[in-house]
């Protein structure tokens, strides 16, 4: 029957579509108002945020049409949701690697920092940038429909995931030492009153959390393989993929970087591009 080998090679469930729906409109919402506050407050390194938020909108809209086709399921939309949701976090996390350097050039603060400024986005960037490609590699491999390449592929797609994990626990740390260095030490910047940095520190460390359970939950789904309990689920894709990752998003929605200093005073957005060259 050509029900039971669709179900077979794509889902173990029929995907749902209310919840597919409910978190297209999220993502949407929350990225359509990121591009809203990055045009109005010239916050120009917050694009790989909304770029994420599009990639994760359009994987749900593809879960729609996955829904929509249940059991008869097409291989389109079962890639492009697998792929895109797969990878928006990566472009998530590049523009968290850039707040940091936002904050130590607002509080002043590069000698209580481990890596210089001027290295800490390359380096978390380049990582960030590596993890998306190999991602994207692994996914592309999936997609090809050789079932021969399906163990390398998820393999790859473990390595990539595995890079992730690495560069954003290293990259807590390194926030977690500039912080308690600045709070056994504060600048005259620091301890001025419209400088609110500690809660963009509070903030940066839960978005990032939030991202590394994701990613921990990614890599236990990838070692099960393709007839993993998890996989096998959808209850894990919406409560630790889909939430976690609509909330990491939408909390700066709220506690934009933008408001780290108001008015005239505000870090220019060059100063922490200038960590890119």
């Amino acid at each position: 029957m050509a029900n039971d080998s669709s179900k077979s090679k794509y889902y173990d469930y029929d995907p749902s579509l209310a919840a597919a729906a409910i978190f297209a409109i999220l993502f949407l919402v929350s990225s359509l108002f990121h591009l809203f506050q990055v045009v109005k407050q010239r916050t120009w390194y917050f694009i790989p945020v909304v770029i994420g938020g599009l990639m994760e909108f359009a994987g749900y809209v593809a879960r729609i049409k996955s829904a929509r086709e249940s059991p008869d399921w097409s291989l389109v939309p079962y890639i492009l949701q697998a792929l895109l949701i797969l990878v928006a976090p990566a472009l998530i996390a590049a523009s968290i690697y850039m707040i940091l350097g936002r904050i130590i050039i607002a509080v002043d603060g590069e000698k209580y920092s481990l890596i210089k400024k001027r290295w800490l986005t390359k380096i978390f960037v380049t990582a960030d940038v590596v993890s998306f490609l190999v991602l994207s590699g692994g996914s592309g491999m999936l997609a090809s429909g050789d079932g021969s390449n399906t163990n390398l592929a998820e393999n790859i797609i473990l390595g990539g995931l595995i890079i992730q994990i690495i560069a954003f626990g290293f990259f807590v740390f390194v926030a977690i030492l500039f912080h308690k260095r600045m709070h056994a030490s504060p600048t005259h910047k620091s301890t001025q009153a419209n400088m609110p940095w500690q809660k963009h520190m509070s903030v940066l460390y839960f978005a990032s959390i939030l991202i590394l359970v994701r990613s921990v939950i990614r890599v236990i789904e990838y070692i099960q393989g393709s007839g993993g309990y998890i996989l096998s689920h959808e209850v894990f894709l919406y409560v630790f993929d889909a939430v976690l990752m609509w909330v990491a998003i939408a909390i700066f929605n709220f506690v934009h970087p933008s408001q780290m200093i108001p008015g005239s005073k505000r870090v220019h957005d060059r100063q922490v591009m200038l960590e890119m060259h």
